[in-house]
């Protein structure tokens, strides 16, 4: 991959497989815990190519963007940079609201390189070619577990789901989500539209809930989940994305979304596999997905077991005054806020305002959700009433943070008619 060479703007400049790449401020530490610089990073991302392409190469991608660190929000932005370079490939993708955004596709190391010098850690590719921008050729299984629920907890659920899969002809092929979760990639062949691929997803994440009872879940709404493991098949959802393989998290540890073999998911953990590890690891044994490519599989099984177990239970419609759905749970709202700190801040407020009610919730009782708004993601904070005694239960109250993720904002074409 060739020399680098200093710039005379503290730069350096990196010769990738025939491509010049420039990487400013190569000395910023990004992760001060680690001691890991913007450099470092590229490094990384450059030992690991084959098997970090292998998940995002070739897809158009959302850039997640750490420009003020990790302790900091990230943006996200859909639009390539105007000034890409000519190894940086584009899609053009519309969405639901009638928008489109020509976006970033990479293919090769110096790709890899390029973005993570704008600030990215995470890669967030669709489950698409930019061949075939209206057939997915993943479909994916993302373990998201409630608090309170412990990683032997997601381990059962992943072999449920890899039961599922095999018993409708396909094969998964598990890595951990950098996070608390875990993630299964299914290779497929591109037949199907995003409409069909949710509706897998969610068969498979019904007959998950049906073969583990209390386990995982299905749910869609937060509140109705309990501690299980939530099998969000709304992942597959045209316009979502997910941290792909070699994904490096904004976590204090910089801890890596691993691929991993099935006979390792019951002994690891996440925490094991961090930007050092992984390294070491990745010249070890390679990439234990090498071969997810030659395993492409079809959703036929899935759809006709949709078809046997019938439409999905849908939530009431039933709203308030102003539109919202009304959950079926004793729900009150705390805060809403920019960053996750003012979250956590706010929730602690209501704690302390509401001592006997704070000691009688549940860990899953407690949601602090990271909500995606125009460009970042912004913060809702919501308590579940459901285990304090009605007579007991606090009122709903001014919020203690009210922050408009929306302020500001105008829409374009028709929408900024609504």
């Amino acid at each position: 991959m060739g020399r680098v060479s200093p710039s005379r703007s503290e730069a350096e400049i990196l010769e990738i497989d025939g491509h010049e790449v420039r990487i400013s401020s190569p000395s910023k530490v990004v992760f001060p815990e680690a001691g890991i610089t913007k450099l470092d990073v590229v490094r990384y991302y450059l030992a690991v190519a084959d098997g970090a392409l292998r998940g995002a190469g070739g897809r158009p991608m959302v850039l997640k963007r750490f420009v003020k660190g990790i302790d900091q929000e990230a943006f996200f932005q859909k639009r390539v940079p105007e000034n890409h370079p000519g190894f940086i490939d584009t899609a053009t993708l519309h969405y639901a609201r009638g928008t489109s955004a020509e976006e970033t596709v990479i293919r090769d190391a110096a790709g890899l390189a390029w973005v993570v010098n704008l600030g990215c850690l995470d890669l967030n590719p669709h489950p698409i070619r930019a061949e075939d921008l209206d057939h997915p050729d993943e479909l994916r299984i993302d373990l998201d577990p409630m608090p309170g629920v412990d990683w032997s907890q997601i381990v059962d659920v992943a072999f449920v789901a890899r039961e599922v899969l095999d018993d409708v002809g396909l094969v998964g092929w598990p890595k951990t989500s950098g996070s608390r979760g875990m993630h299964i990639l299914v290779r497929i062949a591109p037949q199907w539209d995003y409409k069909q691929l949710r509706l897998a997803a969610e068969t498979l994440a019904r007959e998950v809930e049906n073969r583990a009872p209390g386990l995982a879940t299905a749910r869609w709404w937060k509140e109705e989940r309990g501690e299980s493991v939530f099998v969000d098949f709304n992942q597959n959802a045209k316009d979502r994305t997910v941290a792909s393989a070699y994904s490096i998290r904004p976590l204090a540890d910089a801890r890596v979304s691993t691929p991993l073999d099935w006979d390792e998911v019951r002994d690891r953990r996440p925490e094991e596999f961090t930007v050092a590890t992984v390294l070491e690891r990745y010249a070890a044994i390679g990439d234990p997905h090498a071969g997810i490519d030659d395993a492409v599989g079809t959703l036929d099984g899935l759809l006709r077991l949709a078809d046997e177990l019938g439409p999905a239970e849908k939530p009431p419609r039933a709203g308030s005054a102003d539109g919202r759905r009304q959950s079926t749970m004793p729900l009150i709202e705390v805060a809403r806020t920019k960053t996750k700190p003012e979250a956590l801040a706010a929730l602690e407020q209501w704690k302390q305002a509401h001592t006997k009610a704070a000691g009688m919730l549940h860990p899953a009782d407690v949601m602090v959700d990271g909500m995606r708004g125009s460009s970042s993601l912004w913060y809702r904070v919501r308590v579940n009433l459901q285990h304090i005694p009605e007579a007991e239960r606090p009122p709903q109250e001014a919020l203690l943070a009210d922050y408009d993720p929306w302020a500001g904002k105008t829409w374009p074409g028709p929408l900024a008619e609504r």
